[in-house]
């Protein structure tokens, strides 16, 4: 067996290469469409948005906030187009058979992780603070999550180095968590909002 057969790195299963493809255009979609909302919102201030359905559904509250724009001047769906972008080709290279060494991985965790945090960040805000809910945004929360978990759990069976029953039981539930997960944040939705209904 030859060193370079020995050292490969592994194979992400089939699987986690479609969650990051179809998450990775889902997100870039949404991304796409979340910005040129706010282009428009930008060309006239009076415009109303696609998605802006009653006083807890209305993406034009959430772009009109100063927390659109998290990092300075840059539009928080410039970042998701970039990131989502790059998680599909991620996606679509897995399906082509291409591995990636663990320093790969470890930094696309590092991103994941960052696009968790930042969802979470933005649900707070539209829950708590601007008081309206982006239809669109909370698509991009859920692809975000969803896809934060695959690759936490692939990370974690892969490159931990644990075998034992707590990584055989998240892999197995894997999707379970990330439902789970999601039902928590869409119920605290409700209970934030329950009174607007």
């Amino acid at each position: 067996m030859s060193t370079e057969t020995q050292t490969a790195p592994p194979k992400a299963p089939n699987w986690l290469g479609w969650v990051l493809l179809l998450g990775g255009i889902i997100g870039l979609i949404l991304s796409v469409i979340i910005m040129a909302e706010k282009l428009k919102i930008m060309e006239d201030p009076g415009y109303i948005t696609s998605c802006d359905f009653n006083e807890v559904l209305a993406c034009g509250n959430v772009m009109r906030s100063g927390q659109s724009t998290a990092f300075g001047n840059i539009p928080n769906p410039l970042i998701g187009i970039a990131g989502f972008a790059a998680v599909a080709m991620i996606g679509a290279a897995i399906l082509a058979g291409g591995r990636f060494r663990g320093w790969f991985w470890f930094c696309t965790q590092i991103g994941m992780t960052f696009a968790m945090a930042f969802c979470h960040w933005l649900a707070y805000q539209s829950m708590e603070i601007i008081r309206s809910l982006c239809p669109y945004c909370m698509g991009v929360w859920t692809v975000s999550i969803f896809m934060f978990v695959m690759v936490t759990v692939w990370n974690i069976k892969t490159f931990s180095g644990y075998t034992g029953g707590f990584v055989r039981a998240l892999d197995k539930y894997k999707v379970l968590i990330a439902i789970v997960w999601l039902l928590i944040i869409a119920a605290i939705a409700v209970w934030e909002f329950r009174y607007m209904f």
